[in-house]
């Protein structure tokens, strides 16, 4: 099952950090039902301070692309998103528009 790591940022306000784990606590059903049916197996997401780290495992038929399609047709998860973006920041090396950034593996144990 591929493993897909993700980093990203929150503004630099730790009030905001709080409110963004509580929403966290209590996500959507639609941006939960979007997850699901999008082929994500699990989604993690850590925090240390305001840097977020996600870690989500797919099924081989996952694509990136279909599920961007299909959270642009969801009104409720475009609202879960602009929402989500009043406490996020892109990292330094994003590009334009872009939130999320994929991390490389770079060590593996097992």
């Amino acid at each position: 099952m591929p493993r897909y790591t993700l980093t990203l940022d929150l503004q630099p306000d730790p009030e905001k950090w709080s409110a963004y784990d509580a929403y966290h606590r209590e996500v959507w059903p639609e941006v939960l039902d979007s997850i699901r049916t999008s082929g994500i197996q699990s989604m993690e997401i850590f925090r240390h301070a305001n840097r977020l780290v996600m870690v989500l495992e797919v099924l081989d038929s996952f694509s990136w692309e279909a599920k961007a399609a299909a959270d642009q047709k969801n009104e409720r998860v475009q609202v879960w998103e602009r929402l989500m973006w009043n406490y996020q920041q892109a990292i330094p090396t994003s590009k334009p528009g872009e939130k999320w950034v994929l991390m490389d593996s770079i060590f593996y144990f097992e």
